[in-house]
């Protein structure tokens, strides 16, 4: 077996022995898929396909089917129970409904939050204040599967969709939701429709393998990305191979600790500009249980850049790091690139003088490039 073939995210995954799982927007597509199937042709499919932004098409099984009127008219829900594989997701179990109604022509797919999901209340997210708490891409996913259905069974497509969660409310109080401003349960999402499990000790050990396999490759150049948004910019970027893209996700230090006894002659590390502000404020460990955005340091940062006391003040109690980002932008003060040079320092101290050439790349919600350092 050559080396690509037993290296990148694929074999790295893999190598973890962990059973994945599927997000919160991919139950609520399933379910919406469902239910506005019920709409159009009076039957639920059980179980529902799915096709998510990756290819893969899980089915899943129904919990919920209620059809309130004949199939011309009415409101359709279906439910979903979350299956989070292996990971310690506070979500898995949680019953996800959809309620789809019709609407009149030309009124496109309308969103509302339901008892379990929250609505945004504080701006810095992805999201509208005022919006259900339904991420931009399960928002894709089912205006997609929406259009799919009303194509194959003669619908128009105009309909409004409620997404619910069974006991949303008190499983909220577990996340970190209620501080983000988003009140009363849940968010719906995902980015990939895949929800990816760890243990610590299998997620590092396959960041080593991934390291290992790539220098058995003769590769000089390797990423290390939080996230599968990052992976898509570093091979934009820079035409890297898969074998080349080390599944960092929360453990910057793990990466870095390992090239500076294994060391490859360039390390790019690519993520998000709210995770990677962690890492330059000496976080080694970016999960949102362990380290958060520090708003006072960034806004210190942002002095340094030419931010005034008044910017300096917002950006200190901003509700998100990507508020703070907006913030500066508007002012043309270049925090993105002032937080990647600041994380480009802490990864060089963390390798310790190991001949390792590193830059790091900061990207927003959509894969943008917001800094370089």
């Amino acid at each position: 077996m050559n080396a690509e073939a037993r290296g990148g995210r694929g074999a790295q995954l893999k190598h973890t022995g962990l059973r994945p799982g599927w997000t919160t927007g991919s139950c609520a597509t399933a379910a919406t898929t469902a239910a506005y199937t019920a709409l159009l042709t009076g039957d639920f499919p059980d179980p529902v396909t799915i096709t998510l932004p990756k290819g893969q098409t899980p089915a899943f099984a129904l919990a919920v089917e209620e059809l309130t009127a004949g199939p011309d008219e009415g409101v359709a829900t279906a439910g979903v129970v979350k299956d989070a594989g292996d990971d310690p997701d506070v979500t898995h179990g949680a019953l996800v409904r959809s309620t789809v109604r019709r609407l009149p022509p030309g009124s496109g797919v309308v969103f509302r939050a339901g008892p379990g999901v929250g609505t945004v209340t504080l701006p810095g997210l992805p999201l509208e204040v005022g919006e259900p708490a339904v991420n931009p891409v399960p928002r894709q996913l089912m205006r997609e599967h929406v259009e799919r259905v009303a194509a194959e069974h003669g619908g128009t497509g105009d309909v409004e969709i409620t997404v619910s969660v069974d006991h949303g409310e008190e499983i909220a109080r577990s996340t970190w939701n209620g501080r983000l401003g988003i009140l009363g349960g849940l968010s719906i999402l995902g980015t990939t429709g895949v929800v990816v499990p760890y243990s610590c000790s299998a997620w590092i050990d396959s960041i080593r393998r991934g390291v290992d396999v790539a220098r058995a490759a003769g590769l000089t150049h390797v990423a290390g990305c939080t996230g599968s948004t990052s992976e898509r910019t570093v091979v934009s970027e820079y035409g890297l191979p898969d074998i080349a893209l080390l599944d960092m996700g929360d453990f910057a230090g793990a990466v870095l600790k390992y090239v500076r006894r294994h060391p490859v002659a360039r390390l790019t590390i690519c993520g998000g500009f709210a995770k990677l502000s962690k890492l330059a404020a000496g976080h080694l460990d970016l999960h949102s249980a362990r380290s958060q955005v520090d708003k006072p340091f960034l806004a210190g940062l942002a002095r340094t850049g030419g931010a005034n006391e008044e910017l300096a003040s917002r950006i200190a109690t901003a509700n998100t790091g990507l508020e703070a980002l907006r913030l500066c932008e508007a002012a043309g003060v270049p925090l993105g690139d002032l937080v990647a040079a600041r994380a480009r320092d802490e990864a060089l101290s963390v390798l310790r003088g190991a001949p390792v050439e590193v830059d790091v790349v900061c990207i927003d919600r959509a894969g943008v490039v917001v800094g370089r350092g």
